[in-house]
Formats: C-alpha cells, sequence, structure tokens
C-alpha cells in the first residue's frame, strides 16, 4: 500500500465550545451550528510517532466534557490534504494512498459524564512490506447524530454537512525512518491581506512533514525592536511553502506594528538542523 500524507508533539488542550466550531491541525474554520452547545476539549492537539514495516503503535486521546450536562460523541477518521498555500481540505471518503485501513479505533461512539473525562484509544497496524514514508489521517471527535448523518450521506463529497460540532486530531505516523528533509529557498515581503508582511520560502525535499520553529531579533525602520516568529503550519513531503514572520505578542498585548524596512536575525529552527538568517526584509 502506497503511504498518503497530508497543523508534532504538542500537550496542548484543543477545544471547541458553544458555537459549534470545526478544528483541523491548528488551522481554525468555522461552521454556523443547528444543534445545541459542543463542550468538548481533547489533549493533545495531535500526535506525531514512528512506527515499522509490520509493526503496530497504540495511543489514547484524552476527551474532557468541560459542560455542564453528559454529551455523546463519535469518534472516526478521515482524509485530509494541506495545500502549499495553506487550505484544507478532509474528506469521509478513502482518497488514493490512504492509510485509514491501517487505523482501528477502540469504538464508534463514547458517552462522558457532565465535567469528567474520558481516555480513548487507537492503534495503528502498519502492513509487512509498506514502503517508508508518513502516514496520516485526522481522528475527529463530533456530535453524535450529525457525524451518523455524514457517514450515511457523505458519499464522494467533502464533508461540508452542518455539525454541532468537531475536533480533529492529526496523527502524524513515520513509517521506517522516515523524516523531513527542509531547505530555505528565499525571504522576502509580501502582502497578505492588505499588508506588506516579511516571509521565508521553505522546501520539504523530504519523506515526512516538518515545521519551523525559534525565532529572529528584528530593528524596523523606526528602531523598534521585537521578535518575528516564523507560522508553525506543516510543510509536507514536496511541497514549497512561503510562511509569514509574525510579530510576537507580550503577554495580552496585541503584537507591535512595525514599520518596513526592517533588519532581522537570529536562527530558525526544524526538527533536524536550524538556518541561520541575517537579513534586511524592504
Amino acid at each position: 500500500m502506497k503511504l498518503h500524507v497530508p497543523p508534532a508533539p504538542s500537550a496542548g488542550l484543543r477545544s471547541a465550545k458553544a458555537l459549534g466550531l470545526t478544528l483541523l491541525c491548528g488551522v481554525l474554520g468555522a461552521l454556523p451550528a443547528l444543534a445545541g452547545p459542543f463542550e468538548v476539549a481533547v489533549s493533545p492537539s495531535r500526535f506525531e510517532v514512528s512506527g515499522k514495516s509490520g509493526g503496530r503503535v497504540g495511543q489514547a486521546l484524552t476527551i474532557h466534557n468541560v459542560g455542564a450536562q453528559p454529551t455523546e460523541l463519535a469518534l472516526r477518521t478521515i482524509d485530509w490534504t494541506y495545500t502549499p498555500t495553506g487550505q484544507i481540505a478532509y474528506y469521509d471518503e478513502l482518497v488514493p494512498g490512504s492509510c485509514r485501513p491501517w487505523v482501528t479505533l477502540e469504538r464508534k461512539t463514547v458517552k462522558i459524564a457532565a465535567r469528567s473525562k474520558l481516555s480513548f484509544r487507537f492503534q495503528v497496524d502498519v502492513p509487512p512490506g509498506s514502503p517508508r514514508g508518513e502516514c496520516r489521517f485526522m481522528l475527529a471527535v463530533e456530535g453524535v447524530e450529525p457525524a451518523h448523518k455524514a457517514l450515511v450521506e457523505g458519499g464522494n463529497a467533502s464533508l461540508s454537512l452542518p455539525v454541532s460540532g468537531r475536533i480533529a486530531v492529526a496523527v502524524y505516523m513515520a513509517v521506517d525512518g522516515a523524516e523531513p528533509k527542509l531547505t530555505m529557498e528565499q525571504f522576502g515581503v509580501m502582502d497578505i491581506k492588505g499588508k506588506r508582511t516579511p516571509v521565508v520560502t521553505v522546501t520539504n525535499a523530504g519523506d515526512a512533514h516538518g515545521r519551523i520553529d525559534g525565532s529572529l531579533d528584528a530593528t524596523d525602520a523606526r528602531g523598534l525592536k521585537f521578535e518575528l516568529l516564523p507560522e508553525g503550519t506543516p510543510i509536507l513531503p514536496g511541497q514549497t511553502r512561503t510562511l509569514p514572520l509574525m510579530a510576537r505578542a507580550e503577554g495580552n498585548q496585541a503584537p507591535p506594528e512595525f514599520a518596513l524596512p526592517l533588519k532581522a536575525s537570529g536562527t530558525l529552527e526544524w526538527e533536524k538542523g536550524g538556518f541561520k538568517i541575517e537579513a534586511d526584509f524592504k
């Protein structure tokens, strides 16, 4: 079976409350809610694990009901894709090369008492002879009725039906040593949402996703000093992505408003190394 796909370990708590939010891989998208409150949180916010051809890997997701009423939830896997421009799409049907048939869930539905939590187990059995690569899928936690409706009516369409709430947790499994191989192509400035923004362009020539981290010390045209942080969304194998550099906010304050041109220096890191940067962003 060909490995497919398609935001790194994080112990953070991901939640959707009251308004019926759909959360995907650190990318948020809201759909109108037709049902009642969805007061659920999960941890971790994503899984990054390693496996071997012919091996089995088990993991557990903790689901929290933060509401005042018991809640019943449906769990399933979905496929997803992520474009170089940061557009996400997700599918109930198996996409070509999907590794979702490798996944076994503990059960399809769970019921959690008010203000309680539950540990939900799943496992991935990698078939013998599978090639090196990265298995990627989402584990979707959804309100029961909309999830069942989507399973029945989804067909070959993308999952666009209204839901009372969904949290989708990305699972990345590197099979037989799959890893990213990132190179810094260039840096510059581009218009993002009508604002001139410093950016870096990164290519991933590896066989697993990667992410850029770290910070740059910056000084703008007025002498304002601040830090620039790279967007932390995934760079999938074979992708070249242009990522914005955003000013770090201090505490509860808004990020500083800087004026181009600016000078920046420091190291942007990734899983296997780093890029030392001395740059003028004009």
